[in-house]
C-alpha cells in the first residue's frame, strides 16, 4: 500500500450521549436528527473527502500537496469555521419542529468540536470499502479524548500547528496530552468563536408554520423504521483505533 501526506479531520458532536434518550420514539429521532446534522457539516467541507461515519462524527480527509505548511492550516481552519456554522443553522431548524419529544426539544443544547492533524497515512480496501490507515491516523482519533474544556474548539496537532502558527489570527492555547499508544504530545486549541467568519451565504429564511409542520412529519416518516426494527442505528462511538 502506497503512502500519501494528508490532512485528517473530525468533527464530532458534543452532548451526544446525553442526547440519546432512553425511549425508543426518543432514540429513533435523534438518530435521524444528527443523521442530518453530519450530512450538513460533511456538505459545508467540500475540498474533504468523507472516510466514515462514527456515531456522532465525521472522519474526513484532504490530500496535503507540497509543504506549505501555512495553507494546510488555513484549510483546517477555513473548514472548521464553515462546517461550525453550518451544523448550526441546521441545529436551529432541528429544534423548530413541532415533536415535543426530549430529542428534537434538546437539539439546541448539542455543540460541535474539532480534531486536526497531518501525517502520513495509506488506503486499505476490505470487502468494497476502503479505510485509511496508518499511526497518524491513531493519532487523530485518540486527540478526542483530550482536557480541554472549551465547548467548541479546534484542536490542531503540533505537528499541524507548527507548520503554519505565523498564519493563525485567533488566539491559541497550548495543552498537553497523553495518547495512548503514542506517548506524550503537545497540542494547540482555538475556540470556535474566535475563528474569522465565513463568506456568509443567503441567509435561511425563518421556517414557516407550514415548513416546521413538514419538517415534524419528515422526522417522525424517516424515524419509523428504527423504531419498528427494520433499520439498526449507528454505533455510538468511533471503532477503536
Amino acid at each position: 500500500m502506497a503512502s500519501e501526506r494528508a490532512l485528517l479531520l473530525i468533527a464530532d458532536i458534543g452532548g451526544y450521549t446525553e442526547y440519546m434518550g432512553s425511549h425508543r420514539m426518543a432514540l429513533a429521532h435523534a438518530e435521524v436528527n444528527t443523521g442530518r446534522l453530519l450530512e450538513r457539516v460533511v456538505d459545508a467541507a467540500p475540498g474533504f473527502e468523507l472516510i466514515e461515519i462514527e456515531g456522532d462524527a465525521a472522519f474526513l480527509a484532504r490530500k496535503v500537496d507540497g509543504v506549505d505548511g501555512d495553507a494546510t492550516l488555513a484549510a483546517t481552519t477555513q473548514a472548521a469555521a464553515g462546517m461550525h456554522r453550518a451544523f448550526h443553522v441546521e441545529r436551529e431548524y432541528v429544534a423548530k419542529n413541532l415533536c415535543p419529544c426530549k430529542t428534537c426539544v434538546g437539539a439546541d443544547n448539542l455543540t460541535l468540536k474539532f480534531v486536526a492533524h497531518v501525517g502520513e497515512v495509506a488506503s486499505q480496501t476490505v470487502r468494497g470499502r476502503t479505510k485509511l490507515v496508518g499511526i497518524d491516523v491513531i493519532h487523530v482519533h485518540r486527540m478526542l479524548k483530550n482536557p480541554v474544556q472549551a465547548p467548541e474548539y479546534v484542536l490542531l496537532s503540533e505537528e499541524l500547528y507548527r507548520g503554519g502558527a505565523t498564519s493563525v489570527a485567533a488566539p491559541v492555547q497550548e495543552v498537553a496530552q497523553e495518547l495512548e499508544g503514542i506517548g506524550s504530545v503537545r497540542g494547540y486549541y482555538l475556540e470556535i468563536d474566535a475563528l474569522p467568519e465565513p463568506p456568509a451565504p443567503t441567509p435561511l429564511p425563518q421556517p414557516s408554520w407550514v415548513d416546521r409542520v413538514g419538517r415534524t412529519l419528515d422526522v417522525a416518516g424517516r424515524g419509523l423504521p428504527y423504531m419498528v426494527g427494520l433499520r439498526r442505528r449507528r454505533r455510538d462511538a468511533a471503532p477503536a483505533v
